[in-house]
């Protein structure tokens, strides 16, 4: 078959009038074969008859979107100096738009002798290996638009696209974990009702499992293994993984962007599923070793490893922050996704060694005008030396905030000197990010994510229990920040129930009227637990599947009520931090701070190690905002009551806020007041390990005209408001 010269842009499998363009990237080569496959496997191998800037390329005449097809490079295999080269080996096309089948796992997949690591292996990987896919990427997407939801006004649901699907009655049978069925109406309807803006979807870029679960009968369910930074996760598709997988996650897109839910993606370009100098060749091992991996300056035969899989992405050189580019802009631009979450991002942020606010990583994201513009969160940590760079990230991007985590478990498991570190944790988290030109939004509020505990199984356990992974309870943190609540695991004990419905209610209070962006982890608001598996990532089962039919409605429906107050009412979704300036009374700030007894907190009281409880009042008449009409709206003020002790705690209704009249909105034990009224200096019972809404009622034009006084100089700073 013979092969034009073709073009070096773009790289991959590009379908054209008459045949398709290939392009690959590699330095080290000499030279490129594309493998071309037949339906039966029957393999045909044809040299990329041009290089230009490193880039291999030709177009063959012939070739539909539909074709299976790989590399083969004829390159230098010294891996003292770095490189790897085995022609021997198929390789996947990084830039693949799809990629076909999973490896079988034998020998022949390994570009060295296993008993010999630095020695060639001459077995052919081919019959062994998935394939990439010529993909026709047109797509009738209609009048598909990005919902465009502010950040503040953004409430995230993190989701699997397995787990979240298999077992909903409601879904079709062969629609189960895909995305079609992730896109199936019950599906939507739920997040809707939820008050859900945005899905996060772990990992769906393609990955693979490591050899060794494959060996125990088991996978790896969370996908934080990619191998394929432009291609949808081919299972996750109902329809095959021969290319049907791209349009059925567009599909999937648009019909969560018709129901007003953006998507977000959980990406993994930190490292790939190629392992350490003892794992498999893939691709990027095979193709050009020392382009696209941090190697060891002391022995370029091993990996400098921030992500503790065995290898770390080249962040310093062009191809790869040209490869993460290209992928991040198509996944934009084709697939209409709304932004993203960067796993072990301070890995992708290291220049030499050290995690450097001014890297080429951040340089290219802020400077592009596509990915700038959607949503950017960080995994603000890797695993190696100084990683841990929470609240350092610039302007532009939010962060996974896990000290809002650690605080708020620690406060709700009644943890001594922890009333501060609360106090600062609701209020946005400014002591991390005031200082760096941030807002509250910096912060993704979250206490539980897909990694640990469930929420109920953190009021439910103190200790992990991993046994069904394999590993003999060695994996998971020890760290948790739980407390049973007075028995390990399941119970009938009503009293130790009580006290876990609480909890769990309180802990959901505190993340959604937190200020900046809230976290839900599917499942958490109907009651899943993982029996204790706080490292679920090789349970693909009814472990890790949501359990609809076993579904908390009680507590569903406090959830849909609680997100439904916050997104009511922007007391609790700020744009800006609380200044704690006076209105026109002494005592009537932005925000105030009270004892038990009614009295204004000082210093001291932050500092008595026992303190358990506290009244947080919220001035809704200081923030700026206007009505579809154009009309200045003041919103209600509240006082949320915090009682994380195991006693009764007395409250007193502090006097001169405002109006004198208090309405109970929520409250997060089995008591049955909403709707009460309460006045100044009222006395009011908080229960054990509750939460308790006042809220004030709505303003009175009057106060709106004395209000908006004292409000103009926000007004014109904020003139986006």
């Amino acid at each position: 078959m013979p092969a034009w010269p073709g073009d070096d842009y773009p790289l991959g499998a590009t379908p054209r009038k008459g045949g398709c363009n290939f392009a690959v990237f590699s330095e080290v080569a000499g030279f490129v074969e594309l493998c071309l496959f037949d339906e039966d496997g029957t393999e045909h191998r044809i040299r990329l008859p041009e290089v230009t800037n490193a880039v291999h390329h030709g177009f063959v005449p012939g070739i539909k979107p539909g074709q299976a097809y790989g590399y083969r490079a004829h390159g230098p295999w010294d891996p003292a100096h770095g490189s790897r080269c085995n022609p021997a080996k198929l390789l996947l096309d990084p830039y693949s738009r799809a990629i076909s089948g999973e490896p079988e796992w034998d020998s022949s997949l390994f570009g060295h002798i296993q008993s010999a690591p630095d020695v060639l292996s001459p077995s052919d990987s081919a019959a062994a290996m998935p394939r990439s896919i010529v993909v026709d990427t047109r797509f009738d997407w209609e009048d598909d638009g990005p919902p465009d939801i502010a950040l503040h006004d953004t409430v995230i649901y993190e989701a699997h696209v397995k787990g979240m699907t298999m077992r909903h009655p409601g879904v079709p049978d062969d629609l189960r974990g895909t995305y079609a069925g992730l896109a199936a109406e019950p599906i939507i309807e739920h997040l809707q009702s939820l008050g859900i803006t945005a899905i996060e979807l772990l990992p769906i870029h393609h990955f693979m499992s490591e050899e060794h679960l494959v060996k125990l009968g088991l996978s790896n369910y969370w996908g934080y293994n990619s191998i394929g930074f432009f291609a949808p996760h081919g299972a996750y598709s109902s329809a095959g993984d021969c290319g049907q997988q791209v349009n059925e996650f567009k599909e999937m897109v648009k019909a969560l962007h018709r129901g007003g839910i953006e998507v977000i993606l959980d990406v993994v370009y930190n490292h790939t599923a190629e392992g350490n100098h003892l794992g498999p060749t893939f691709s990027y091992r095979g193709l050009d070793n020392a382009s696209y991996y941090r190697l060891a300056e002391s022995d370029p035969s091993r990996y400098v490893d921030y992500t503790g899989t065995g290898n770390s992405i080249n962040m310093r050189h062009a191809e790869s922050l040209r490869l993460m580019m290209d992928s991040l802009r198509y996944w934009v631009s084709e697939m209409h996704v709304d932004g993203f979450r960067f796993d072990l991002a301070s890995a992708l942020a290291r220049e030499l060694h050290e995690v450097d606010r001014l890297s080429s990583f951040f340089d290219l994201i802020h400077q592009d005008p596509i990915v700038s513009r959607v949503k950017l969160i960080a995994e603000p940590w890797d695993v190696g030396e100084g990683g841990y760079q929470v609240g350092n990230f610039p302007p532009l991007w939010s962060e996974w905030n896990d000290k809002f985590r650690d605080g708020v478990r620690d406060y709700w498991r009644g943890w001594d000197e922890s009333l501060a570190t609360f106090a600062f944790r609701f209020t946005g988290s400014s002591d991390l990010y005031g200082s760096s030109q941030r807002r509250p939004t910096a912060s993704v509020n979250f206490v539980t994510a897909h990694d640990g505990f469930s929420l109920v199984d953190l009021v439910s356990y103190n200790q992990k229990h991993n046994d069904a992974n394999g590993e003999e309870g060695r994996d998971g943190t020890n760290n948790n920040r739980s407390w049973n609540s007075g028995v390990e695991g399941p119970t009938d004990d009503p009293d130790v129930q009580r006290i876990r419905d609480a909890r769990v209610r309180s802990m959901l209070a505190t993340l959604i009227l937190s200020q900046g962006v809230p976290m839900i982890v599917a499942g958490d608001e109907m009651g899943r637990s993982q029996l204790g598996n706080n490292n679920a990532y090789a349970q693909d089962n009814e472990v890790s599947w949501l359990d609809w039919a076993g579904a908390d409605k009680e507590l569903l429906e406090f959830v849909r009520r609680l997100v439904g107050i916050r997104s009511r009412h922007r007391a609790f979704r700020r744009r800006r931090w609380f200044e704690d300036r006076p209105l026109h009374g002494a005592d009537v700030r932005e925000i105030g701070w009270y004892r038990p007894d009614g009295s204004m907190m000082n210093a001291e009281d932050w500092r008595v190690s026992y303190a358990k409880s506290l009244a947080v009042y919220l001035n809704g008449s200081m923030i700026p905002a206007r009505d579809p009409r154009g009309e200045p709206v003041i919103d209600d003020s509240f006082l949320v009551l915090f009682n994380s002790g195991g006693q009764e705690c007395q409250f007193t209704v502090p006097a001169g806020l405002q109006r004198d009249e208090w309405l109970v909105e929520l409250d997060t034990s089995a008591t049955d007041r909403n709707g009460h009224t309460y006045r100044a200096h009222d006395q009011i019972t908080a229960a054990p390990w509750s939460v308790l809404l006042l809220r004030q009622a709505t303003t009175t034009y009057a106060d709106t005209i004395m209000y908006a006084l004292e409000n103009v100089r926000y007004s014109v700073r904020d003139d986006s408001e």
